[in-house]
């Protein structure tokens, strides 16, 4: 993730990063992923965020995944060690049989540490999710029989980027933990981590690594996920 930071002064900030992996011959294999991530300042002391991505898998000609991720925030005075924050998020996957995912809360952001272009920041919130799947059949069979799962949620985030060897290296990083308040058993967690090498002042080189896990899922089908690919990450900054 390029993970732009939201306490930044530009009035708008942009990037868009495609990775991806293909094996032909024997074995054809594909792998993309396309994420942008754009914020700016709508209102004095207000910034607006949004980060959005798309993976698309297919292994012999055939669909594996197709995933679609938003992600909004809206934050109040984002340059304060601690700041408040609204967020919305919509989904679907392919491969999962979530039809629609959509989730709403609030929260608050810990700007743990920022020191020139480098920051870490720690975040809470509560949110009420909404999740239509295709299918009613679960690894779990309390929830067998309905095609909607409806909870309350708690989410611990973990964000931030550092530029080393005189920013010849950058590393960047997202988690987030979110357990249901409600079921013990249904729970989820992601981790997006990235590297990059500058190759031109708006361009770089990415390695990007993301690593998911979700407990209830369609019976038969794995709970973890995870991608690696390479590709490049261009940038308004």
């Amino acid at each position: 993730m390029a993970q732009i930071n939201e306490s930044d002064t530009l009035n708008l900030k942009a990037n868009l990063s495609l990775t991806g992996f293909w094996q032909g011959g024997n074995v054809e294999t594909l792998i993309f992923r396309a994420k942008s991530e754009v914020s700016f300042i709508p209102w004095k002391k207000w910034v607006f965020k949004t980060q959005n991505s798309y993976v698309y898998q297919e292994f012999g000609r055939e669909k594996a995944d197709e995933d679609i991720l938003s992600l909004n925030f809206l934050y109040i005075n984002p340059e304060r060690k601690i700041y408040p924050l609204l967020l919305a998020f919509v989904s679907t996957n392919f491969r999962r049989e979530i039809d629609a995912r959509y989730i709403a809360g609030v929260g608050v952001t810990f700007q743990l540490m920022k020191k020139k272009k480098n920051f870490l920041k720690f975040s809470i919130s509560s949110e009420y999710e909404e999740t239509n799947f295709d299918n009613n059949n679960f690894n779990f069979a309390e929830y067998d029989g309905s095609e909607s799962i409806n909870t309350f949620r708690a989410t611990l985030w973990v964000n931030g980027k550092y530029y080393l060897f005189k920013d010849k290296v950058i590393f960047s990083h997202e988690s987030y933990f979110q357990p249901s308040l409600e079921y013990g058993n249904n729970y989820r967690w992601r981790s997006d981590l990235a590297l990059e090498m500058p190759v031109w002042k708006h361009l770089n080189f990415k390695i990007n690594y993301l690593n998911a896990f979700e407990s209830v899922v369609i019976e038969g089908q794995e709970q973890g996920d995870r991608f690696l690919t390479f590709g490049f990450t261009l940038k308004s900054y």
